[in-house]
C-alpha cells in the first residue's frame, strides 16, 4: 500500500509542473475558505436571530 502511494506521488510530481500543483492547491483552498466564511456568517446570523427574537 505504501509503495503504491509513493509511486502515485512520484508520478504526479513528474507529470505536473510545480506551478500547476501550487495553483490547484490555492484554488481548492480558496473554495474551501469561501465556503467556511459563508458557513460562519450563517451561524452568526442564526445565533443573533435566536437571541434577538427571544427564541420564539
Amino acid at each position: 500500500m505504501k509503495r503504491i502511494s509513493l509511486f502515485l506521488v512520484a508520478a504526479l510530481l513528474l507529470t505536473l509542473s510545480s506551478c500547476q500543483i501550487v495553483g490547484d492547491i490555492f484554488k481548492a483552498g480558496m473554495g474551501f475558505g469561501i465556503f467556511l466564511v459563508v458557513a460562519v456568517v450563517g451561524v452568526v446570523i442564526f445565533v443573533i436571530a435566536k437571541i434577538a427574537g427571544g427564541g420564539k
